[in-house]
């Protein structure tokens, strides 16, 4: 759409917040008539509306439900679910409902940059920053945007110029944005989650797989997961666009994976029957766990699909530093290792964090989002010297610790207050021998007792350092 289609067009953009308020912001300067519907009236919501209608944008608290009166288009925040009222009344009026990532894809101009899009149930952020820090060593003008905290409408609409976009997309970005259609994607996994928005495990997978509509180039797929190979299977592909595998393991044809310790690609070389190109070390990957060295063969797929060098590749991985609380070294003490991974949000990602270490303390809990913990627990087992659970729902991994793991000793803490932390790292450190390792991976949401993911590793990392000062 060119800009003179936005003057005096109705759109109504669905709730406040961190992609909302720009979304409505971006209209307005369009020149379309903007009214913001937002379901909660609060004293932060009664704020930002004051700020958009001194703006001359519409603002209507506390009746997200409604569909405003002449509304051709709706631009929803990702986290409005798609059985809100104010959807089905969208479909019975006809009235198309966008994302931002739909509209900042809509918004591009004819030079924009091509987007290299990640998605994945976990390991999404760090693939990207990853992709990023490749690109830049190869010389390129590019940014990590996204789902990752950096609008990808201020990326879309800015002033800076880009060669290439690394793009993180959650499943409830991908759901509204229909027309997406990147140079090359990336599915790292997939598990349930997020299955309370989305209704089914298979409509989460449907969405996951829109990332590979229409890729020019490469649908990179995880080998160790089949559902993401059957995804790119299902995908409406530009001609010629070829299916990228990595895994651990010895890559075959068409695949990037790993040979004694080396990172290698068979998939962007002459011969891929016979050749394979080496890009890096494991050492090189930070930290070198066995789902980071994954998510580093990932971001390698899409940067070698650019066009990337090998040796940008290694020195990328080199530059990269992972965010916090994501498998992050705090401390030892008392010869214990004490590693705080609090974006260890759902069941897969704790999976990943649990098989890097050996024996563990697993410090678990929190809000379950409708997971389940068998398989989980079975797979931790004989890892586990013990368990420290915590959280509103610290009762299912219980007893999926009680019926697979009944001799590993449990500490349950019946307390959700952010105190708890405090005590759940003292109880970890009596059960914890020399040379084991203290692990917060939690499987579980934090916002019972924590306003986020990263409050939770804080309060961990907190608890962690006020032990060492008593060891000293």
């Amino acid at each position: 759409m060119s800009n003179q289609d936005w003057q005096g067009k109705h759109v109504t953009v669905a709730g406040l917040g961190v992609s909302g308020i720009p979304a409505a912001r971006v209209l307005h300067g369009l020149g379309a008539v903007v009214t913001v519907v937002n379901d909660g009236d609060d004293e932060r919501s009664r704020a930002q509306a004051a700020e958009l209608e001194a703006q001359g944008i519409t603002v209507r608290l506390g009746d997200g439900a409604t569909l405003p009166e002449s509304t051709e288009l709706i631009v929803t925040t990702p986290g409005w679910k798609p059985d809100k009222p104010l959807f089905a009344a969208a479909a019975e009026a006809g009235v198309p409902v966008w994302g931002d990532v739909e509209l900042a894809w809509r918004l591009r101009g004819p030079d924009a940059a091509p987007w290299l899009a990640v998605t994945g149930t976990n390991g999404k952020t760090t693939t990207v920053r990853m992709l990023a820090s490749i690109l830049e060593a190869a010389g390129l003008r590019t940014a990590a945007v996204g789902n990752i905290g950096v609008s990808l409408l201020d990326a879309v609409l800015g002033d800076e110029t880009y060669d290439v976009l690394a793009v993180e997309l959650s499943s409830y970005q991908l759901h509204w944005a229909p027309s997406l259609r990147a140079h090359s994607a990336a599915v790292l996994n997939l598990a349930p989650d997020h299955l309370d928005w989305h209704g089914s495990m298979e409509a989460y997978v449907a969405d996951k797989g829109r990332i590979y509509e229409g890729n020019r180039i490469a649908c990179v797929y995880n080998a160790a997961d089949p559902a993401t190979e059957d995804l790119v299977r299902d995908a409406d592909v530009e001609e010629g666009c070829r299916a990228i595998g990595f895994t651990l393991g010895t890559p075959g044809p068409s695949q990037l994976g790993v040979v004694d310790g080396i990172l290698v690609d068979r998939a962007f070389v002459a011969n891929r029957q016979k050749q394979a190109q080496e890009l890096a070390e494991v050492a090189d990957v930070n930290p070198p766990a066995p789902h980071n060295i994954a998510n580093a063969l990932a971001a390698a797929a899409l940067a070698r699909a650019f066009g990337v060098e090998p040796r940008a590749v290694r020195d990328g991985l080199r530059a990269f530093r992972p965010d916090a609380h994501r498998i992050e070294h705090v401390a030892d003490v008392a010869s214990v290792a004490y590693i705080d991974d609090s974006k260890a949000t759902n069941t897969h990602a704790a999976e990943a964090s649990l098989a890097a270490y050996d024996p563990i303390v697993w410090i678990a809990g929190g809000l379950a989002k409708g997971a389940t913990f068998d398989e989980l627990v079975t797979g931790a087992a004989k890892r586990l010297r013990g368990v420290v659970l915590l959280g509103a729902d610290r009762a299912l991994i219980r007893e999926a610790l009680a019926r697979h793991a009944p001799e590993v000793p449990v500490v349950d803490l019946d307390r959700t207050d952010t105190g708890a932390m405090s005590e759940a790292v003292r109880e970890a450190a009596r059960l914890a021998r020399p040379g084991d390792t203290v692990l917060m991976a939690p499987a579980c949401a934090s916002m019972d007792m924590f306003a986020n993911y990263n409050k939770r590793g804080e309060a961990f990392a907190d608890a962690v350092r006020a032990l060492a000062d008593e060891s000293a």
